[in-house]
């Protein structure tokens, strides 16, 4: 005799709610390897050309293309963080999170509460854009409704993970929380200016204009380079604050380190690796992202597994579990 499944049909689909992170993780991974392919073509979105009344191919015939070539920039460095993000938040739902580690469920949260409110910076610079608007507000309901799923399986309270400079690994860690730190302060500054001063005097020595000229090819213009800029701030900063987190609270594991590596080679790979693609070189804009490389490089080289992974009743000492 057959025994009778009660479980309801989309409830067994989203399980203990892991399987809508994951979905969203995949989710943003597909926004970004697309934004990667369609900034690579060197064409705007049907939105955005219609926004600013011209073309790529108008607006590329304006200062030697440079323009183009600095919107391009911002868009793919956007998306490689995108990826960066998406890979991360995999790590943090596999592994922490199904190990019932708290802190993994509130990186999440403030993570993706960063990355979302970020959104919002639009109201600084004027302009919304719908494509951004339509996957944010696909992505929040089913980000948000796995969060609320696996509220409860965060029950385990792990306290920091000690960072012992006496030790190669303890110098690598120390060294990745130094460079999380650096990501989500340049996330932040990245995001201030994108909705205010949107040029740093840098892009506009790449580019070859001021201000006022770059707003007089049109209006629009300045307000949809500012949305570029703000919204690669807002998801520098959201990573940021996962990569801090998980590396404050997360074990030593291979799985770590791999997934650590993963996002750095897709953030680092396209903020730094588009500048040389268009011949921005400026020492003072590019060398703080090189030498955040660098450290960050340094850091995983330093990291090694430490020990192995721990049993429940091992960690009784250093562990605490709370009621559901």
């Amino acid at each position: 005799m057959s025994i009778a499944d009660d479980r309801k049909f989309l409830g067994a689909l989203v399980g203990d709610g892991r399987p809508l992170l994951v979905l969203s993780s995949v989710f943003l991974l597909a926004c970004g390897a697309f934004g990667i392919f369609q900034a690579s073509t060197g064409q705007f979105l049907p939105h955005d050309a219609a926004f600013l009344g011209m073309s790529a191919d108008d607006l590329c015939a304006i200062d030697g293309c440079r323009v183009v070539h600095f919107m391009i920039h911002d868009r793919i460095a956007f998306a490689g963080v995108l990826i960066a993000i998406g890979i991360l938040y995999l790590w943090l739902t596999e592994f922490p999170l199904r190990g019932a580690e708290a802190w993994a469920w509130w990186a999440l949260a403030v993570s993706g509460g960063v990355g979302f409110a970020s959104f919002l910076a639009y109201l600084g610079y004027g302009y919304l854009d719908a494509w951004h608007e339509a996957a944010t507000l696909t992505l929040i309901p089913i980000f948000a409704s796995g969060l609320v799923r696996t509220r409860r399986l965060a029950r385990v309270i792990v306290p920091p993970q000690p960072v012992a400079p006496s030790t190669p690994a303890g110098y690598g860690r120390a060294l990745l929380l130094l460079s999380s730190a650096g990501i989500v302060i340049a996330g932040l500054v990245i995001t201030a200016v994108g909705m205010t001063t949107v040029f740093v005097p840098q892009d506009l020595e790449f580019i070859g204009e001021t201000r006022a000229a770059i707003a007089s090819i049109h209006p629009h213009l300045s307000p949809l380079i500012a949305h570029d800029r703000a919204g690669f701030g807002g998801a520098l900063t959201s990573f940021g604050v996962a990569m801090l987190a998980s590396l404050r609270y997360g074990q030593s594991s291979p799985a770590l380190w791999e997934a650590l590596s993963l996002s750095g080679a897709a953030g680092f790979g396209t903020a730094v690796g588009i500048h040389p693609m268009i011949g921005y070189l400026s020492v003072a804009h590019l060398g703080p992202a090189v030498a955040g490389s660098v450290v960050f490089a340094a850091g995983l080289a330093l990291v090694r597994p430490e020990g192995r992974p721990l049993h429940r009743q091992e960690c009784s000492n250093d562990r605490q579990w709370v009621s559901p």
